[in-house]
């Protein structure tokens, strides 16, 4: 066995000849790097007779890469590519019709109890006037030209004491920026017209009808058909204290709270009927908001009245 481990491990030939071979090698490996080197520094004359090199390419050169100073790892989150030219006509490809603004909204409006209220002057207890002003409720007479006549056949004047809704002139104004005020009431002419006259300064109300104007049905008298206003009902309301005033345009209508002297904190029109309004004037239909709120159809059946449907 020992002589079998010998036989593995030996070299065959003479000691000398190995050791010149060995010095024959390295003699070979050392002018094959003095060629490489050289052929390495040729290549930079070159490139430098060319141009001036970038210090990327000198590493690339000997063998050796620059690091990378934008790597994804590297890269602030902020970065954000640039954005791509749109072309001039892209606004028209990409952007869609533009969409017309609903037509303004046309808001009818009854008076007595809804507006104002309004007393004789000779039944209005004086406690009453008394404290509603100093409550801070705005209030005026008038001389009012009635329809019946007195002893001598002449007209019959009476004289009435009115009181302003809270919030009156102030509602007047801001819903005139978004829809057309129509007054509308059952009142007559006489006295109606110069309690408006009174009430409307600036003239906010565009158009005016009175008692004539409205219609008699089997079931109620003086309701309020809002077709003389307007053949489009999907842009009109009625605002009034009395329901049975739009019955023939119940999802039309907006109920509201009938207003009394004695009411001196009441904030129907500031607080509840202006923001409605502007709501509504941004519907293109104004009859299935109104309809979901109030429901008013199902409640005149429930008074025995026939349903209206709203689409209608």
């Amino acid at each position: 066995m020992a002589e079998l481990a010998q036989a593995e491990f030996y070299s065959p030939g003479p000691p000398a000849a190995s050791a010149a071979a060995t010095t024959t090698g390295k003699s070979v490996q050392v002018w094959r790097a003095l060629v490489s080197w050289l052929a390495i520094l040729f290549r930079l004359l070159l490139q430098i007779l060319r141009g001036t090199p970038s210090w990327a390419q000198l590493l690339s050169f000997v063998g050796l890469r620059p690091p990378l100073l934008f790597s994804p790892s590297n890269a602030s989150s902020a970065y954000k590519p640039l954005a791509v030219d749109q072309p001039t006509d892209a606004a028209s490809v990409n952007s869609g019709p533009a969409l017309e603004p609903p037509n303004r909204l046309t808001v009818v409006l009854d008076l007595d109890e809804t507006l104002v209220c309004a007393y004789e002057a000779s039944s209005l207890p004086p406690t009453v006037r008394t404290q509603a002003i100093e409550a801070g409720l705005k209030c005026f007479d008038l001389e009012c030209v009635s329809s019946e006549k007195d002893a001598d056949g002449k007209p019959k004047v009476n004289h009435v004491t009115v009181f302003e809704r809270p919030g009156l002139q102030e509602f007047l104004k801001r819903s005139s920026e978004f829809a057309d005020l129509v007054l509308f009431t059952a009142g007559l002419e006489g006295y109606a017209s110069p309690v408006t006259d009174k009430i409307d300064v600036d003239k906010k109300l565009t158009h005016r009808l009175y008692r004539p104007s409205t219609v008699s049905t089997e079931y109620r008298e003086h309701v309020k058909d809002l077709t003389c206003v307007s053949k489009d009902l999907s842009r009109i309301v009625i605002v009034d204290n009395n329901p049975f005033s739009f019955l023939l345009q119940p999802s039309n209508g907006i109920p509201c709270v009938p207003f009394f002297a004695a009411q001196p904190c009441d904030e129907q029109l500031i607080g509840v009927i202006l923001p409605l309004l502007k709501d509504l004037s941004q519907q293109k239909d104004v009859r299935p908001a109104l309809y979901e709120k109030f429901h008013m159809p199902e409640w005149f059946a429930q008074q025995g009245f026939p349903t209206v449907n709203y689409t209608q």
